[in-house]
């Protein structure tokens, strides 16, 4: 007699989830197209996007889908209407590194000191509406003084890369007067 009642939940969870997949496809599909693209070109030629000291790419993944959600997040508050921020990566070293001699109690954890500050190289292109370029070029990012950094996210992982990134998209994107 119990499995009737368990099988209706789990039938009206899965009913449930279905549903609200399928209204997360509608919102996405209604949705206009964000006017920022952040393209990552060869991740896997990258200095060091690690999830561990081996590293994965499920984990490299999904640190660079979070900073293209930062980005992507940041950048569409700044721009003009109409305007368009295209940018490509073409290496990304995060803040810290593993130091494989501390031990294997040790290898996964990643250490951040001054020596080893957020790193980023690309490309980016910012259009206006009728597709002209306004300002396009390469930049290298690095923050020598990230650690004096007051940050109010200590919990976030990737706060070191995206105070840099973020300083970056407000001086690239802010309006003249």
């Amino acid at each position: 007699m119990k499995t009737i009642p368990t099988l209706l939940v789990s039938v009206g969870l899965l009913t449930s989830v279905a549903a609200m997949h399928a209204a997360e496809k509608t919102e996405k599909t209604d949705a206009k197209p964000s006017p920022v693209a952040v393209n990552f070109f060869q991740p896997e030629k990258f200095t060091d996007v690690r999830d561990s000291m081996m590293g994965s790419e499920k984990g490299r993944d999904a640190i660079l889908a979070e900073l293209r959600r930062f980005i992507v997040q940041r950048a569409e508050s700044l721009l003009p209407p109409g305007h368009t921020l295209s940018i490509t990566f073409l290496d990304v070293d995060l803040a810290g590194d593993y130091e494989f001699w501390r031990g294997p109690n040790m290898q996964d954890v990643r250490i951040v000191k001054d020596v080893y500050p957020p790193r980023f190289l690309f490309r980016f292109e910012i259009k206006d509406d009728t597709g002209q370029v306004l300002k396009e070029g390469e930049r290298r990012l690095t923050d020598l003084a990230f650690m004096q950094r007051l940050t109010l996210d200590r919990q976030d992982p990737l706060r070191n890369e995206k105070d840099l990134l973020g300083d970056w998209v407000r001086s690239e994107l802010r309006r003249k007067r």
